[in-house]
């Protein structure tokens, strides 16, 4: 048979592939508008993140930007190599790894139940004033963020030590200390993200089936009853696909955040990977090699949504894909 009239048999039916053709073009035609509704998406995701994946050779070449990649010399894995073997990788891993725990242990359960208690709230005008002051610190810059943190905590006439002094207590140099880093990064990661990661949660609610609810107070199910035994459940494959996502960035903390923090006193706890690449790659030229820890983060990640994703599935989860 012509293979440039036909080919698929769909029940039996030869179908030839210039009908096939038409019914693409009429369907594109006919949804044309949401196309080219996902059309910036979709460049955003060629442009600056398909795109820049071929620059990921680098890691495998002593790259000099005047030789450029096709006249920079290959040396394998000799990079990896020296990041497995660098006396800082391992306490840079224990500080990433630590902050990401925080986050997932601490910060990740607050959007769920901020937006669990939002939902009960049945005076609409509180609700949505409650929303909008939870929601606004996500707009604020870490810069801002951090800046705000500074005034209130620095020692020279920082509110949180001038209340310690004037209680008695000795001033706390929050800032420059190992041990209120921790606590200051997850604290201002709350506060700005909070509120923020109560949408997708607040929007899985609302597509509950209202007859569920009925169906619970007739029975006699109190709001706390309902919260459990309805709301939860109803929200809980949300909950598996963001903890899904929110485990491949297990070494992705952020640049900007953890770099206003970092001084040469908090170091030992604050340094991370993203740090790490932007001193070694950007500030002492070692391109290849900052290239190789990231490519080494993404490998990490990857893996991790794999089997985060797997083991959700065998435990009946729909999982990403």
């Amino acid at each position: 048979m012509d293979n440039d009239l036909v080919v698929v048999k769909k029940n039996s039916t030869v179908i030839p592939k210039a009908s096939r053709r038409t019914e693409l073009w009429k369907r594109i035609k006919k949804n044309k508008f949401m196309y080219l509704m996902i059309l910036p998406g979709i460049l955003y995701f060629l442009i600056y993140k398909y795109l820049p994946m071929y620059g990921l050779i680098i890691a495998f070449q002593d790259y000099k930007p005047y030789l450029g990649i096709s006249g920079s010399e290959w040396v394998g894995f000799d990079h990896f190599k020296r990041l497995f073997s660098e006396p800082d990788f391992w306490f840079i891993f224990r500080n990433t790894l630590l902050l990401f725990v925080l986050q997932l242990v601490i910060f990740f359960p607050i959007p769920i139940f901020l937006a669990l208690m939002l939902n009960e709230v049945r005076n609409q005008a509180f609700k949505k004033t409650v929303q909008t002051i939870v929601y606004i610190p996500h707009f604020m810059s870490w810069v801002i963020i951090v800046s705000i943190c500074y005034v209130i905590l620095t020692l020279d006439g920082g509110v949180v030590n001038g209340i310690l002094e004037s209680l008695g207590f000795q001033k706390i140099n929050f800032l420059l200390s190992d041990e209120w880093f921790r606590p200051m990064y997850i604290l201002q990661v709350i506060w700005r993200e909070a509120g923020w990661g109560t949408i997708i949660f607040l929007a899985a609610i609302a597509a509950v089936d209202p007859q569920l609810y009925e169906a619970a107070r007739m029975d006699g199910a109190n709001r706390l009853q309902q919260m459990i035994h309805i709301t939860l459940p109803a929200i809980k494959s949300v909950i598996v696909v963001l903890l899904i996502l929110k485990i491949g960035d297990i070494l992705e903390l952020g640049f900007e955040h953890v770099f206003l923090l970092l001084n040469a006193s908090n170091r030992n706890v604050a340094e991370i990977f993203d740090t790490y690449v932007y001193t070694t790659g950007l500030q002492q030229g070692q391109f290849s090699y900052s290239t190789a820890v990231g490519f080494f983060k993404g490998i990490v990640g990857l893996i991790l949504v794999m089997f985060a994703n797997w083991l959700a599935k065998k435990s009946g989860e729909e999982g990403v894909y």
